[in-house]
């Protein structure tokens, strides 16, 4: 598990920055055998995305909501997201045909959602946390000089702290 980080820390990140929300709704919770397999799913592209730092994919983190589980992925363009999500050599794209196959069979059984968000500009505090979210999927830096309120964060875009 890693440390908890003493002090204020904001992200750094230079480039495109693309945050995608994906998510499941289990609405017939007595029948795993349609919903275990896309709940199982995930795990396996999130692996297989953390091995390849050509993919586009900066991190995720996994919460669990109303009705389900769903992950927030960073990525460094919408391209890669979209040219991950169609390749049929990845795993996205099989898991994807056997939802739509098993969907048709019980179409109210589990739901699939995402939103994709292209970020102009964020901002980010962590104090006293383990790594996570936007700060462990990029790098995290000491809050420095005047970038100690977020509004001072935000208006320099994507959170460059000075030295």
């Amino acid at each position: 598990m890693s440390t908890v980080m003493n002090g204020r820390m904001t992200h750094r990140h230079e480039g495109d920055l693309v945050v995608f929300h994906i998510g499941m709704q289990i609405n017939k919770p007595w029948r795993p055998d349609l919903w275990l397999p896309v709940f199982a799913a995930m795990p396996r592209m999130l692996r297989e995305l953390s091995r390849d730092p050509d993919s586009g994919f900066l991190g995720s983190s996994l919460l669990f909501g109303r009705g389900g589980p769903y992950v927030i992925q960073y990525w460094d363009s919408s391209e890669k997201l979209y040219a991950y999500a169609s390749d049929p050599a990845q795993e996205h794209r099989p898991a994807w045909s056997q939802f739509n196959k098993a969907a048709r069979k019980a179409p109210d059984a589990v739901g699939i959602w995402h939103e994709t968000y292209i970020v102009e500009r964020s901002e980010s505090i962590y104090v006293a946390t383990r790594p996570m979210g936007l700060g462990a999927a990029t790098e995290l830096v000491p809050i420095q000089g005047r970038h100690t309120r977020g509004k001072a964060r935000l208006a320099d875009g994507r959170a460059r702290v000075a030295a």
